[in-house]
């Protein structure tokens, strides 16, 4: 069983039409550029995945480290927190967007949230019905 951490935030989407912004606020609304991200690095190791994904099929780490002038380890974190996410997956040493486009991994992503709901709800359903708390309707 694959543990996943789904964060969705209601943002107002931006008023100008900007890829990078776009990009950058779409991070923000899956919680990806939370905490100590206040380089927005998790945004950038994006839009350098996708700037590589555009010419190649998938991209090792070391790949974008080197994109980015940073460490393998560094860019690692941030792309283990995008799989972890389910937006990236990582076949051998490759990394992909989940399903081949952006738009494919964000219909996945929204897939995986109505899984966990639809498990979510039968279990509450069993929790009201072993507490004999009543549905209303």
């Amino acid at each position: 069983m694959i543990h996943q951490k789904i964060i969705l935030r209601s943002m107002d989407k931006p008023s100008v039409k900007d890829t990078v912004e776009d990009i950058n606020w779409l991070c923000d609304s899956f919680g990806f550029s939370t905490g100590r991200d206040i380089e927005r690095f998790t945004a950038k190791t994006l839009i350098t995945l996708l700037r590589r994904i555009s010419r190649e099929a998938g991209v090792a780490s070391e790949e974008l480290a080197r994109d980015l002038h940073t460490s393998p380890a560094r860019v690692n974190y941030h792309v283990r927190s995008l799989m972890d996410s389910g937006f990236l997956v990582r076949e051998r040493r490759r990394i992909f967007l989940r399903a081949g486009s952006m738009k494919a991994a964000v219909e996945e992503v929204r897939k995986d949230a109505n899984r966990i709901f639809d498990d979510l709800a039968l279990i509450a359903q069993e929790i009201d019905s072993a507490m004999g708390i009543k549905h209303r309707e």
